[in-house]
């Protein structure tokens, strides 16, 4: 496994700025109304995080390829960390419960990301219906066909991406509904 959970770690000064512009062009592509309108994702909180984590797993696929990604990569997961732990204050989840949630926010990602993985090397459907079953609650295959069209036309662009692009924070994801259509 590659990042260790510990969302109290604060992102190293110099990579800051970097780390929150990619972690805003993340957030910015998975709040894309399309997502929730064309691509049947919940528009709910679990939802939400979901097509967050594919994004992140996305950046973070494609930064394991970019010389100082790995710091790179960490600071990104910390930075998750710290904004799932953010999130959960206010929506005044008790100080009591937020460790166990930041735990399930762990396993979560860890599980999802390793059901990506290992689908990349099975082919789009096996992506199909692990996107189904993490993103979808198991329902509606044909979407999440598209939505792993689009999760590769994604991973397409990234690798596409010089590494100044990327590590300066001005990429941007490709529209949804390009992925759907290829």
């Amino acid at each position: 496994m590659l990042w260790p959970f510990n969302h109290f770690r604060k992102p190293r000064t110099r990579l800051r700025g970097t780390i929150e512009a990619i972690y805003g062009m993340i957030v910015t592509q998975a709040r894309e109304p399309l997502f929730y309108r064309d691509f049947g994702v919940p528009d709910t909180v679990n939802g939400r995080f979901d097509l967050l984590l594919l994004h992140l797993w996305l950046v973070l696929r494609r930064l394991t390829s970019v010389q100082g990604g790995k710091a790179l990569s960490q600071g990104l997961f910390d930075h998750f960390c710290n904004d799932m732990d953010d999130n959960l204050r206010e929506m005044a989840v008790s100080d009591l419960k937020v460790p166990k949630r930041m735990q399930a926010f762990g396993e979560a990602f860890y599980g999802r990301t390793a059901a990506y993985d290992f689908a990349l090397t099975e082919g789009r459907e096996a992506l199909a219906q692990a996107i189904c079953k993490n993103i979808l609650n198991g329902e509606n295959i044909e979407k999440a066909r598209l939505l792993a069209a689009y999760a590769e036309a994604a991973m397409a662009a990234l690798d596409r991406l010089d590494e100044a692009t990327l590590v300066s924070g001005s990429a941007r994801f490709p529209l949804p509904e390009n992925g759907a259509q290829q």
